[in-house]
C-alpha cells in the first residue's frame, strides 16, 4: 500500500498502524475500567435502596435528621451541665493530706493525726487531733491560698504539704456493661 501523501511527509504507514493499535488498546482498557466502576456504583445503589421505595427512604432520612436534632440538643444540655459541675466543684474539698503521729510520745501508738482538706484554690482547714491518756484535744486551723495565719506544728505543716502537692482525686467509675 502506497500513499503519496505519507511519502511526501516521510512517514511509514506501519508506524500509523502501530499507533492506532496502541490507541485502541488504551481505549479498551479505559472501557473495562469504566464498566467496573459502573458495576460497583450499581451494587452500592442497590444495597442502599434495598427494600425501600422513594417515600419510605424519605421517611427514614427525615427520622435520622430528627434523631440528629435530638442528639444535638442533648449534647448542648450535657455541655451546660458539665460546665455547671466544674463551676461547683471548685469550692468542694478535693485535696486531702493526713499525717498520723504520737503526740505525747506515750505508749499509746500513733493515735493522733493532722488532717488537711483543701479545695482547688488551696483554701480549707487543718484538723489536728491529739490523743493522750487524759483525753483528746481537737484544733482547727484555717488555710487560705495554701497558707495559715496561725503557726503550724511540724505534723500540720507536713499534712498541708501532702494535700497541696498531691493530684486532685479522680473518681473511679467502674466500667458498666454494654447494652
Amino acid at each position: 500500500m502506497e500513499s503519496r501523501l505519507l511519502e511526501s511527509w516521510g512517514i511509514d504507514p506501519a508506524y500509523i498502524v502501530i499507533l492506532l493499535l496502541v490507541i485502541q488498546l488504551l481505549l479498551f482498557i479505559l472501557i473495562i475500567s469504566t464498566i467496573m466502576k459502573y458495576d460497583r456504583l450499581k451494587q452500592s445503589y442497590f444495597s442502599f435502596m434495598r427494600g425501600k421505595d422513594g417515600k419510605t427512604l424519605e421517611k427514614s432520612i427525615l427520622a435520622k435528621f430528627d434523631e440528629l436534632e435530638d442528639l444535638s440538643a442533648l449534647v448542648k444540655k450535657h455541655s451546660a451541665d458539665i460546665k455547671d459541675i466544674h463551676r461547683r466543684m471548685g469550692s468542694h474539698y478535693q485535696k486531702i493530706g493526713i499525717v498520723k503521729y504520737d503526740a505525747f510520745l506515750e505508749m499509746g501508738g500513733n493515735l493522733s493525726f493532722s488532717l488537711t482538706m483543701l479545695d482547688e484554690k488551696d483554701n480549707g482547714w487543718i484538723l489536728n487531733v491529739m490523743r493522750s491518756q487524759e483525753g483528746c484535744y481537737t484544733y482547727v486551723k484555717e488555710i487560705v491560698k495554701g497558707e495559715s495565719f496561725i503557726e503550724l506544728s511540724e505534723e500540720e505543716a507536713e499534712s498541708l504539704e501532702r494535700a497541696i502537692f498531691q493530684e486532685t482525686y479522680d473518681i473511679n467509675v467502674p466500667n458498666l456493661p454494654e447494652k
